[in-house]
């Protein structure tokens, strides 16, 4: 029954005195014919003969407002269909008394928001901090890095990375390679001391691109020397397409120096040098590029004037990148080729070294998810960087799109380095910029260039806070050579 009406439609036969109740009655055994007054009586109906019901299907139809099925065994209530058992349900919260019981599902809902508002409002302030990166998507990464989601956000870049893998042959975008500068004179500039110009690196693709490889004066200049130099080459002879970029710095005209992030190292200690450059740096700044992974990816550690960074120290056989007090810099593997002494003022440790002794390193593997690039976790061609350092003490950074591990050092060494290690990687974090101000004005974003036109990040980055730590070059304090004077009076200028 539903309420008060029958479920049971159709019908109804009473099989009285047909064959079948008489077929039952003989069937079953029981008392024979009763004579009372002298008529004989037939024998009271058994059970089995009370009167059949039976039904006969009908159409689907309505008693009232009441939609029901009427087909089926008359044992069992009907099936409602699916619309029926919502208007059911929700006939059943209507009446309920409270506004929580009325509407089950808006509760949880908000318990669940009033639960997650810390990290709501976390999540939201690290979205706008510029600190964290360029964009919100890159913010709140870092954010979910932060926060226990390393392997999402590895699964993420790798999946994203695998979907756009770098393609296979095709030719640069147009003005990519810069076309090579015309010859000029081979008499060095006079000015101050500095290094050789370097020689230009070797293609790695059979028909080079006009320029290719060759070397280009950018940024600033000391008395009319170049301080660094830039090229542009295909990484390898499959992904043609790419084009990485090199900077060469001349150490003899330029100081390096390490500062820290607003995060990184991350230790809640303070740091002599930190983000962003200001004062009077910036009269001198010359360029300034990223440094390495984050410090729990880096396996290695981080020191400045006396800090080591807590829960990070150096770590020995670790590539490093070691300054002194003189702004000179080294690269080498931690307690071999490079240590501590009382002149050093700075250390970033990131992975181990990719070349030593002007080579790759033996067992770099394209495919090692986990050495080399464990933040991004893919088998997959990347935004890398990597900082190396020549036979004649020149810095020589690579950056670009779609370098393996072994493309990094490939050119890395073609570039001169004799030591290199990588540093930091991904689109968000490859950076380096070179600045041209006017004669006497500071550098700015204004006057600042990338090393390549396709960097997803901007000049303006390194003049407000940072939450990664990074590397400057600064011209140094020099002063021209007085000239010499031959037997024939004629003036050198000193060449080195």
């Amino acid at each position: 029954r539903r309420g008060s009406r029958t479920v049971l439609e159709g019908d109804i036969i009473f099989d009285q005195d047909g064959a079948v109740a008489s077929e039952r009655t003989d069937a079953l055994p029981g008392p024979g014919p009763v004579e009372v007054d002298g008529h004989t009586d037939a024998p009271p109906r058994t059970s089995a003969a009370l009167p059949l019901i039976a039904t006969t299907p009908t159409e689907r139809g309505h008693i009232g407002d009441d939609p029901v099925r009427r087909s089926g065994p008359a044992h069992a209530l009907p099936k409602m269909t699916r619309r029926e058992r919502k208007a059911v349900r929700k006939e059943r919260l209507r009446r309920r008394r409270t506004w929580p019981g009325r509407h089950p599902k808006s509760m949880i809902a908000l318990v669940v928001v009033l639960l997650l508002t810390p990290v709501w409002v976390s999540a939201g302030s690290a979205a706008m901090n510029p600190a964290n990166g360029t964009t919100v998507g890159v913010r709140l990464t870092e954010w979910v890095r932060g926060h226990g989601g390393g392997g999402l956000v590895t699964w993420a870049e790798n999946t994203w990375y695998t979907l756009h893998a770098p393609p296979k042959g095709g030719k640069p975008a147009k003005g990519a390679i810069p076309a090579p500068l015309r010859s000029t004179t081979s008499t060095a500039p006079a000015g101050p001391v500095h290094l050789a110009a370097p020689a230009a690196i070797t293609p790695f693709v059979a028909s080079p691109t006009p320029g290719e490889g060759q070397w280009h004066p950018i940024g600033r200049s000391v008395e009319g020397v170049p301080t660094m130099y830039a090229a542009y080459l295909r990484p390898n002879a499959v992904n043609t397409s790419l084009v990485t970029g090199v900077a060469w710095m001349d150490t003899k005209l330029l100081s390096t120096t390490l500062y820290a992030g607003t995060t990184i190292p991350g230790t809640g200690q303070a740091f002599a040098n930190t983000a962003p450059i200001g004062g009077a740096a910036l009269n001198s700044l010359a360029a300034a590029f990223n440094s390495g992974f984050r410090m729990q990816d880096a396996g290695g550690g981080f020191y400045m004037n006396g800090v080591t960074s807590a829960g990070y120290p150096l770590v020995p056989g670790r590539a490093s990148l070691v300054i002194d007090s003189s702004g000179n810099a080294d690269i080498g593997a931690w307690g071999t080729e490079v240590s501590m002494s009382a002149s050093t003022v700075a250390v970033r440790q990131n992975l181990d070294l990719i070349v030593d002794n002007g080579n790759p390193v033996p067992g770099l593997n394209a495919n090692d998810n986990h050495q080399w690039g464990a933040t991004l976790g893919g088998r997959v061609q990347v935004w890398r960087s990597g900082l190396g350092i020549t036979a004649d003490g020149a810095l020589v950074f690579v950056g670009g799109s779609g370098l393996s591990i072994v493309d990094l050092a490939n050119v890395l060494a073609r570039a001169g380095a004799v030591r290199a290690m990588e540093m930091d990687i991904n689109t968000s974090w490859v950076n380096f910029t070179s600045f041209t101000p006017p004669s006497g004005a500071p550098a700015s974003y204004t006057n600042g260039t990338n090393l390549t036109s396709d960097e997803a990040t901007y000049p303006s980055r390194y003049f407000s806070a940072l939450s990664r730590d990074f590397i400057a070059m600064s011209v140094r304090p020099t002063a021209t050579p007085p000239a010499t004077t031959t037997t024939a009076g004629t003036t050198k200028a000193a060449k080195k």
